[in-house]
């Protein structure tokens, strides 16, 4: 049944991505926002239903709402503004509302997509080697930072496990990705000692936060952070970098120890081996920097 309007075709696409792609509420916030922000733009341009859509809708339209958004967004966020609006004029059409995706007539935006930032190997062991381990926060401190860099986690994968996500006796530890994708990941020893380390502390029931702050509940993303920049505070860091940093760190330390790239790409969850592509050109970057500081003539050639 075709929708009467175009917030309910819009409410409806939602709702298939609630139920049926089982988005994350983070990512369901945002297409949300964008639909509704892109839905009053429509209006004011007087296509009020599908069938107005459908009958006059052309690729100047959505460049033009694009190009109102230009100057308050960054290139990334016109891309993703654009995707959300793509993914429902293709639902459109597979829905039989539409008779033309229009939206695959626009092309995205050009990216400057910049490289992750990462740590060297000394700075990680540094940070891990930080946290005050005779105290219980010191202890959970230096577990988050072994078990991210460990296993490469995203920030929002490690604060959501539960005690029992991992596997201590066989060294894996289940999280659940983008998409409601769960994998397992293998975790190292040393993740493994100082999760044991943090959990002596509490009777760690299987079904409780595996990071908890000191009123007991579950740990945030943004405490994470924090965390982090107070410890590379303390070992004086000569730059600051995100929770993500210690994942991106994970994966460039694999790459350039030899690890193959489709293994890696499993490891962080990417559904795409594109975005692991990423690390190869940090690699290179490393192997530019490490040839500079340890080649004789290039040590001796002063830059100009």
């Amino acid at each position: 049944m075709k929708p009467a309007n175009l917030a309910e075709a819009i409410a409806h696409y939602l709702e298939v991505l609630e139920i049926q792609r089982k988005l994350a509420n983070h990512t369901l916030r945002a297409y949300r926002s964008d639909l509704s922000e892109w839905q009053c733009v429509m209006e004011e341009a007087g296509f009020g239903t599908v069938d107005d859509l459908d009958a006059g809708l052309k690729p100047q339209h959505i460049r033009s709402y694009l190009a109102r958004k230009t100057e308050s967004h960054e290139r990334s966020s016109l891309c993703r503004k654009l995707s959300v609006v793509r993914g429902f004029l293709k639902f459109g059409r597979n829905e039989k509302w539409l008779t033309r995706n229009i939206g695959a007539l626009v092309p995205s935006p050009k990216q400057n997509r910049s490289l992750p930032e990462f740590l060297k190997i000394e700075e990680v062991s540094e940070l891990i080697g930080a946290p005050d381990v005779s105290t219980q926060l010191g202890r959970r401190d230096k577990a988050i930072f072994e078990l991210i860099y460990g296993a490469g986690l995203r920030v929002s994968e490690a604060v959501g496990l539960d005690v029992g996500g991992v596997n201590f006796s066989s060294g894996w530890v289940s999280v659940l990705g983008k998409g409601s994708k769960e994998r397992n990941v293998p975790i190292g020893t040393s993740a493994i000692r100082a999760l044991e380390a943090m959990l002596s502390d509490r009777e760690g029931k299987t079904h409780e936060p595996l990071f908890v702050n000191y009123r007991g509940t579950r740990l945030t993303s943004r405490s994470v952070a924090r965390i982090l920049a107070k410890h590379l505070i303390r070992i004086a860091a000569s730059r600051s970098i995100s929770p993500h940093g210690l994942r991106h760190s994970f994966a460039t330390h694999l790459l350039m120890a030899g690890a193959d790239l489709r293994g890696i790409q499993q490891l962080l969850g990417h559904a795409q081996l594109s975005t692991t592509q990423r690390y190869t050109h940090i690699d290179l970057g490393t192997l530019v920097d490490e040839y500079r500081g340890a080649h004789p003539l290039e040590k001796k050639t002063p830059v100009r």
